[in-house]
């Protein structure tokens, strides 16, 4: 396990203290203290740590390009066989790394980058250059290939089970099998703690709450009191599960909370990014089903319902009662109304504003949110704005100069642009008042 360096510490106290007598060690040998005058020392005696921050350790530090490739199940191209001893991005890579050319943006560093070796997309294979002729793997989805690679090269720690010294566990808590519940951690009355999960240090898990088997709360995550967390659920750190919905009725002058007693359920195989936010419904419950994957600082309000394998990238904001589908991606920064329905695989473009409904595998950007070809039509519009407005300016002095040249009154066709069946200020065309021209 891991050791505190420090052994022992002093905190100066403002003011005269009563003389204390140190307690005397406590039986696990962690921690004791005494006030002398105006002196607090704290004596640290370093213990094991029963968990691990890092959840990852490197299990191979040298492999042929060869391994990778039976790994993968794809043939080697070029002649050599490199050594290697990481995976590393084009730009910073060196001889001993493989790396990555999954996008054609990244072509141009491919020259310039010094990697032994890289993967490469059957896409772009066709587009390298003829004098590159290093060794490659050339694969289908090249992240796919990383993320397999990197499990291949990392093992996942597997912490020592076991409660820290200075962890607080209420009366009535159920640990299960192999489960790992860190320093300062607080576990109150009634929690479940499922086979092989791991609480993280400084985490509190609300009374009656459920973290299932394999689930893994990072530093500082909160779950409050009647909350479930799933089978292999991942919580990053700060991240609040169950807090208050934002739920107020204007009385008598004053905003007056309403109580938020419902639930919240996150199903298995979730993720929730580091100081992400999900409230606990006000009546009935606010649901992440199984798979759905949330990123850093993103807020959902009380009653959403977020479908199965949907993605939320960070800052996405969904307001109370908000129904997602299946397999819904929120782009960055997209912000959803309360009360309605996001169909099972919309697209929702970064920064989008959602006010209305989206149908199913509808592609929606900008605010208000509306259909892609619709809002590029318009943004595309937007653009030519400026000369359109320079334009109309130059037809209305012209307009100036000839009706100060002839009056208002002139008889004479002014005929300006390029449409020569248009009739300016002057008599009406041949078809008459109605012709819209005119």
């Amino acid at each position: 396990g891991l050791h505190h360096p420090v052994r022992s510490f002093g905190l100066f106290l403002s003011g005269p203290q009563p003389a204390v007598a140190p307690a005397p060690n406590r039986p696990d040998g962690s921690l004791r203290a005494g006030f002398f005058n105006s002196l607090l020392v704290l004596h640290y005696t370093p213990i094991p740590m029963t968990t691990s921050f890092n959840r990852y350790e490197r299990t191979r530090t040298h492999f042929r390009l060869s391994e990778v490739a039976a790994e993968l199940s794809v043939p080697l191209l070029g002649d050599r066989d490199p050594e290697l001893s990481g995976i590393a991005p084009l730009r910073s890579a060196t001889a001993n790394d493989l790396s990555l050319l999954a996008s054609r943006s990244y072509l141009a560093e491919l020259g310039e980058s010094e990697a032994g070796a890289f993967i490469v997309s059957q896409s772009l294979q066709e587009e390298l250059p003829s004098e590159e002729l290093r060794p490659r793997l050339v694969v289908e989805d090249p992240h796919a290939a990383l993320s397999r690679l990197l499990g291949w090269l990392h093992s996942e720690r597997h912490p020592v089970p076991g409660v820290h010294p200075t962890a607080l566990v209420a009366t009535g808590v159920a640990l299960g099998e192999g489960a790992s519940i860190g320093p300062f951690a607080v576990l109150e009355e009634g929690v479940v703690i499922g086979d092989h999960a791991r609480i993280g240090a400084h985490c509190v898990v609300g009374a009656g709450s459920l973290v299932d088997a394999h689930a893994h709360l990072h530093p500082q995550v909160v779950v409050y009191p009647g909350s479930t967390v799933g089978k292999g659920v991942i919580v990053h750190a700060g991240a609040r599960v169950g807090s208050d919905g934002f739920g107020y009725v204007f009385v008598d002058g004053r905003h007056q909370k309403v109580p938020q007693v419902g639930g919240c359920v996150l199903e298995d195989d979730v993720e929730v990014g580091a100081n992400t936010t999900i409230d606990r419904g006000s009546i009935g419950e606010t649901r992440v089903e199984s798979g759905a994957k949330i990123d850093n600082l993103v807020q959902l309000g009380h009653n959403v319902l977020i479908g199965a394998r949907s993605i939320l990238v960070s800052q996405t904001g969904v307001s109370g009662s908000t129904r997602f589908g299946q397999g819904v991606v929120a782009g960055g920064q997209s912000g959803f109304a309360g009360h309605i329905t996001v169909g099972a695989g919309a697209r929702i473009a970064g920064q989008a504003g959602v006010t209305n409904s989206v149908e199913p595998g509808d592609t929606v950007m900008g605010f208000p949110a509306r259909p892609r070809r619709e809002f590029l039509r318009a943004t595309a519009a937007a653009g030519k704005a400026p000369e359109l407005l320079r334009r109309v300016r130059d037809l209305e002095a012209r307009l100036d100069r000839l009706e100060a040249a002839g009056g208002p009154e002139s008889p004479e066709h002014v005929r300006l642009g390029a449409d020569e069946g248009t009739t300016f200020r002057g008599e009406a065309s041949a078809e008459g008042d109605d012709d819209p021209r005119t």
